[in-house]
């Protein structure tokens, strides 16, 4: 019986890792073909859809991962690649707001605030690329974030037929990054089963909002349950 057991449970072992070896493979598929690494070859869009990440780890030093998403999102901002930025992220509690923290960031950088849109809704990478066109009334935009992550989100992108591109912005050191890599390596598995078995939509929608018009006010944001 143990024998059995070990069996079944080294082939369950096998197959599992089958699995996230071929949805990394499609992921990797689709980011080779939509994702940016060039800035002169990115296509013009009118939005660039900025992924969260917390502005600070735990040291206090701030996150390679942030910065090097601002600095993509500046690029993009700068050479005319888009008009508007949106910032999607987590706004999990009044100590922690993902949006809030890039658009600062970004003001820092010199964009006008006018420039910059706050989806408070971003709870994950599927909420964010699907709010975009839902809520904010974007297909065609430009997602920012690393390579692992750009790809991903260009994937469920593309699964859920919204035509967005990626830009890449610079990654950081393997060394620096192994269980950020584990962890994403796990993602890819887990967004193949949200939109090719469960279609997955976001936590929250809302009322549809046009980034590209002048805004007569600020979005609300939106508290987590």
């Amino acid at each position: 019986m143990i024998k059995k057991l070990l069996k079944i449970g080294l082939v369950g072992l096998i197959a599992g890792i089958g699995f996230l070896v071929y949805t990394n493979r499609e992921v990797e598929r689709v980011g080779e073909e939509y994702v940016y690494t060039e800035l002169e070859d990115v296509p013009r869009r009118d939005v660039a859809v900025v992924l969260g990440t917390s502005r600070f780890i735990s040291t206090g030093r701030e996150n390679s991962y942030f910065v090097y998403r601002i600095d993509a999102a500046e690029e993009l901002y700068e050479s005319g690649k888009v008009d508007v930025i949106l910032v999607s992220g987590d706004n999990a509690d009044v100590s922690y707001n993902e949006p809030l923290a890039m658009q600062e960031a970004l003001i820092e950088r010199g964009i006008p605030a006018e420039s910059i849109e706050l989806d408070y809704a971003g709870f994950r990478t599927l909420d964010s690329v699907v709010r975009a066109q839902e809520v904010f009334q974007q297909s065609d935009f430009i997602v920012v974030s690393q390579p692992f992550h750009v790809e991903r989100a260009v994937y469920i992108a593309r699964t859920y037929d919204i035509p967005a591109i990626g830009y890449a912005a610079e990654d950081v050191a393997v060394s620096q990054s192994l269980r950020i890599q584990l962890r994403e390596f796990l993602a890819r598995g887990q967004a193949w089963v949200d939109v090719n078995v469960l279609n997955r939509q976001p936590k929250f929608l809302g009322e549809q909002i046009d980034v590209t018009a002048p805004a007569e006010e600020d979005p609300q944001e939106v508290e987590q349950e």
